[in-house]
This record gives structure tokens, sequence and C-alpha cells, in this order.
């Protein structure tokens, strides 16, 4: 963990805070467009950011928070922060990178999941490369960073999509991909149901999985909680040490209750923090994260939500 100071915090909007920290010591690790920090709170609690824009100082990084009615305190605690305050984050982690070398890429935002895209907009225009920037929100007054976006030196590129503004109107999803080369690669973030109606338009349309790259920014997931979990034993392929998780238990209340630490933080299975390699067993996946391909190898799980279909689950730790 890397300790750092907020340097300052500005509203966004009603509902959305800026926050910039400071390295209480030298310089921050570098980043690539997509990445995101985990932040530990003064609570305890340890929530994930997207970084929101390429680093133009190696001493700072800048998160953009929502503050959700749903949150179970981490947004709140966020914009409660004060500046000059210290908090512990990580080192920047990347499961939402950019293609290696794109023809045409596809930005598509809903709401606070602008936030990774733009980063990815200024990297694609590093790279010199061909990509649109669609960005959905309710209003102009609730969107994020919508003044730096129009000033931006790829503001052509850039299409605003107001829901509750009459000369705009929601985005035509149809008619945005339909225009587009099944070979464009398209990257989503947003919530929820924001993001699988895109996708399983574009599988629609004839996109493959491969070019469809999602980040949620919701933990509001649909992960099924089915009634009839059964018990099974998790081991612990360092040690060989065999746990019982119950059916109401998750694999990381387990491993918290006999001190094995695993970062968490969604929970829900929608961020992929806790991403464990599975050595024997088959999981049953319930998490948002991996794709239908990585779940069907069974080689990774997501401890927080996922459990296992066979008595026994070996992980990788």
């Amino acid at each position: 963990m890397i300790a750092v100071v907020v340097g300052s915090r500005t509203r966004e909007t009603q509902d959305i805070i800026r926050v910039v920290f400071h390295a209480k010591e030298g310089i921050l690790p570098p980043y690539e467009a997509g990445a995101h920090i985990d932040v530990r709170l003064p609570s305890g609690l340890i929530r994930q950011y997207s970084l929101c824009r390429l680093q133009d100082d190696p001493r700072c990084y800048e998160v953009a928070v929502f503050k959700t009615h749903s949150s179970k305190g981490g947004s709140e605690e966020m914009h409660r922060l004060n500046v000059g305050e210290t908090l512990m984050i990580s080192a920047p982690k990347n499961h939402f990178r950019l293609a290696t070398n794109p023809a045409k890429s596809l930005l598509i935002a809903g709401g606070i999941g602008v936030a990774p895209l733009i980063a990815m907009a200024q990297q694609l225009e590093q790279m010199m490369k061909p990509f649109e920037f669609h960005y959905c929100a309710r209003t102009p007054d609730a969107a994020a960073f919508v003044a730096w976006l129009k000033a931006a030196s790829f503001a052509d590129k850039v299409h605003f999509h107001f829901s509750q503004v009459p000369t705009s109107g929601r985005m035509d999803i149809l008619n945005v991909l339909s225009q587009q080369a099944i070979s464009t690669e398209v990257y989503l973030c947003g919530p929820t149901d924001f993001i699988q109606q895109l996708e399983w338009q574009a599988q629609t349309l004839g996109w493959s999985q491969e070019r469809l790259h999602k980040e949620y920014f919701s933990g509001l997931s649909p992960v099924s909680k089915d009634d009839s979990n059964t018990r099974f034993t998790l081991k612990i392929h360092s040690t060989g040490e065999e746990f019982d998780v119950a059916p109401e238990q998750t694999i990381t209340q387990v491993l918290d209750a006999n001190g094995i630490y695993l970062p968490v933080s969604c929970e829900e299975g929608v961020c992929g923090t806790c991403q464990t390699k599975v050595c024997h067993g088959v999981p049953d996946h319930r998490d948002l994260f991996l794709s239908e391909k990585e779940k069907a190898a069974g080689g990774l799980i997501m401890p927080c939500c996922s459990r296992s279909k066979t008595s026994l689950l070996e992980l990788d730790l």
C-alpha cells in the first residue's frame, strides 16, 4: 500500500466529486488507461476507483466518485474526505486494458462510467488510432467532465446523449453499433443494465466476446443468491488446510475468519479484485467479471460471490 494525501476534492455534479491524491513521498507508479486503485478508507473499508485521466503529474492520481444511494458506506465516506487527510492506496491494477493494436475503438460510457474511458480516449489519441466516444447521462448537470470533454483535443470524436434533454435524447444503440465494423473494439463502462443491453445488441449484430470489453462501476449486479446453496470444503493449496463453507457463508468470509487475507472490494463479483486461481474442483460462477470463455475454462474464481459445484474446491492461496 502507498501513503497519499487528499490534495483536492472538487464537486463535479450534485452526486459526483473528483478527488486528487498526492504522493506523501516521491512519485506514484505510472499506469495505462483503464487502470484502477484500491483505496483504504479511514473506516477500514477498501473500495475500488478508476483512474480517470492519464497522469500528467507523476506525484498525483485522480478519481471520480459517484455517491450511490445503495452505498454500503464507501462512496459516502469518500465524499466526506477532507483535504490534507492521509489514506493508503494500492498500486494501479488493470483488468480493462486497451487492445494492443486496435483498428478502431468505440468507447461507450454510462454516467460515472466515463472515468476510465476518458483515459482511454487520451491514450488512443496518443497512439493516433481512430475512435468514437459516446457519453450517456440523464442531463448535462448530472454528467461529470462535460466541459472538459467539450474542450478536449479529441472533442470532435465525443457524442453526448442526455436522456432527459429533448434535443438530445437517449442513445440509439442499434444505430451507433450498426455503423461500426465488427472488427471494432468496443469498451463499455457503466451500470449493469446499461452494459448488458449494449452487450446483447452487439452480440446480436455479430460481435465476438473477445472484442467486447466491459467494466461495471455499480455493485448492483444481478448475481443470483441461490437458496439451494450447498456446503463444500475449501482447501488452501499452499498449506493443505481445509475449511468448511456453510450455505450461508461466502468463501471470502471463511478465509477472513481463519486469518487468510485476500483483497476484496465490491463483494458482488463485478470488480475483479479478489480473482483467484483454482487448483482443483469446479467453480460455481456467480460473478459478472469473468467472460463466458473464462468461466467455462474453470481456472479462475471470484471468491466474494462464487461457490463450488464439487464437494472440494482447492484455491491457489
